[in-house]
């Protein structure tokens, strides 16, 4: 067996042990979302309440040591730059565990900030430019692992549309309308890219395809999610703008 997939599993079943775990805590028995971070995730309330469970212990390390939210942006930074070279080398399941330990840093950074108490405007201006970059080195990485032809336009096409379902969003509350609604926000999409990365050797291998099939199947989901997201949140955010314009 492959040694990411070994790894993979291994993580698997820890965080499934967790779950278990969390499930009998008065946390793991809610059902909405305990967070206090709204919007929508593709496998519910639960499994991000979860998520930011198993993270406490080493929130409460890292606080300890007093470290700064600002080394999780640097390492979120690098773990982004490091994701291209390993897709550009072809070696995905590399880049696949950049991507998320990437999407772990970017949640560290917000969490030690807020306990600290030093969340700011900056601090969130930052954290969301610091995201978009990361996605775009994740989707220039794939670029140069495809190369040329209709894999590297499909490539382009969801990086358009991640970058406008963020767009959308904070373009809309900009002008006093929030909209969280639609599918395949960054942290899905971080999801699909990161374990689709890490599987796709094995999983192209089983299907007698190339390296890099799994992963253009995936980007086909996230070029055509995030262009039906962007164009919804467009028009929703459209209609409640002119519901919101006094009558002349």
């Amino acid at each position: 067996m492959r040694t990411e997939i070994v790894a993979l599993l291994s993580a698997i079943g820890l965080a499934l042990a967790s779950m278990v775990v969390y499930r009998i805590t008065p946390e793991g028995r809610a059902s909405g979302d305990t967070t206090g971070r709204g919007g929508s995730f593709v496998m519910g309330f639960w499994v991000r309440n979860w998520f930011y469970w198993f993270l406490n212990p080493s929130k409460a390390f890292f606080l300890r040591l007093n470290t700064s939210p600002f080394v999780f942006n640097a390492l979120g930074i690098v773990f982004s730059i490091a994701c291209t070279v390993f897709f550009a080398r072809d070696l995905l399941p590399w880049a696949g565990a950049m991507i998320l330990l990437s999407g772990i840093a970017d949640v560290y950074d917000g969490e030690i900030a807020r306990a600290q108490g030093v969340d700011s405007p900056m601090g969130a201006f930052l954290d969301s430019t610091l995201d978009r970059y990361a996605e775009l080195f994740a989707f220039i990485g794939l670029a140069a692992f495809y190369g040329s032809g209709w894999p590297v336009v499909i490539v382009v096409t969801g990086l358009g549309g991640s970058l406008l379902v963020s767009y959308t969003r904070a373009r809309g509350e900009s002008l006093g309308v929030l909209c969280k609604l639609g599918v395949l926000q960054r942290a899905e999409r971080m999801l699909l890219l990161g374990f689709g990365a890490i599987l796709d050797p094995t999983v192209s291998a089983a299907m007698g395809r190339e390296t890099g099939f799994l992963m253009l199947i995936l980007l086909v989901i996230i070029a055509v999610g995030t262009m039906g997201t962007s164009i919804f949140r467009t028009i929703w955010i459209s209609r409640r703008l002119i519901e919101m314009s006094p009558p002349r």
